[in-house]
């Protein structure tokens, strides 16, 4: 994808992650212009309705006592300090009732929080939020995320204490410091002459369809990873793979890895643990259902890198990128 692929939705971002200020977070956070993202249950606190953006509170600001555990030190923005917390502990009007649909497309405000801002889950607004908000909003949450799931020390099971701004946990019973962890997953763009291999996941609604994907493996490349997903989800055996461009994917801490891979053959059996339905779909028939004129397929949403990959892959633009 070349440049084009710093494009991607949640791969931009207006911070400067400044490492060398982390061992400084305590006093960044008393600074006057010092500001903080809140997220509560993964969902950023937002302002605006038809264009939503961030809202970045004071540090001191009410609604942060509800936070849970340290914040984390962002980083700076034109030279300011940005935080995040994690405000879970505020019981939502929502509390024990399960979004309905596919997406959470629920929005919860508060009186203590500025009018016209309400937390929204990051799929809702992913093409809404320009593309410095959402990629600032994936870091918070990608970071936050790993917090909570990280409480306690790897090694021996004791409680670990934040640090470094957040950026380490460090267990004060063995001395053992952890650190943040992305997941390398490989989605991958099959072609067969003018087709294309579209599957559909079992939990995923009827017509919905997108590119197949998996977790890369312990000692696996990124081409071993492709040809072993697809072979395992669809018996397809994959020839020449290449890579394309990455996104990040904060949900909850995943780094897409989108490759074209090429297939030898068409003959598909699917695994039903892994997909409900696969087939292939003429480059013309792509073009139809990303314009919304299929009335069988619902193509991966925009702002995802599948979306981008097909897109790209039906308008011709990869033809030049996948030929030796």
């Amino acid at each position: 994808m070349g440049k084009n692929g710093e494009n991607i939705t949640f791969a931009g971002g207006r911070l400067d992650r400044a490492q060398h200020l982390r061992a400084s977070a305590d006093a960044l956070a008393q600074q006057p212009d010092a500001r903080t993202m809140l997220l509560w249950r993964g969902k950023p606190l937002v302002e605006g309705a038809q264009a939503p953006r961030l809202c970045w509170l004071p540090t001191d600001h009410a609604f942060v006592g509800h936070a849970t555990g340290a914040p984390v030190f962002l980083g700076l923005i034109d030279g300011a300090p940005r935080f995040a917390h994690d405000v879970s502990n505020w019981e939502g009007p929502t509390d024990g009732e399960a979004p309905a649909g596919f997406l959470d497309r629920s929005a919860q405000t508060h009186p203590d929080l500025p009018q016209g801002s309400h937390f929204t889950d990051l799929r809702n607004a992913i093409t809404a939020l320009s593309g410095d908000d959402a990629g600032d909003a994936a870091t918070a949450k990608a970071i936050l995320g790993w917090h909570e799931t990280h409480r306690f020390c790897a090694r021996c099971g004791a409680p670990s204490q934040s640090a470094a701004g957040g950026w380490q946990r460090n267990c004060p019973a063995c001395s053992a410091s952890h650190f943040p962890r992305t997941d390398p997953v490989v989605i991958m763009l099959v072609v067969h002459g003018n087709d294309v291999l579209l599957g559909r996941s079992p939990h995923w609604p009827e017509k919905m369809y997108s590119l197949l994907a998996g977790f890369v493996e312990p000692g696996e490349s990124l081409e071993s990873a492709v040809r072993r997903e697809v072979a395992e989800e669809t018996a397809i055996t994959c020839n020449a793979v290449r890579y394309l461009a990455c996104q990040p994917w904060p949900f909850p801490s995943s780094l897409m890895l989108g490759c074209y891979a090429e297939a030898a053959g068409r003959d598909i059996t699917i695994d039903p643990n892994e997909l409900a339905a696969a087939f292939w779909v003429s480059r013309e028939r792509l073009a139809l259902a990303l314009a919304g004129q299929d009335d069988e397929i619902m193509p991966a949403r925009k702002g995802a890198i599948a979306h981008t990959l097909l897109q790209a892959w039906a308008q011709g633009a990869l033809d030049d990128l996948t030929q030796d």
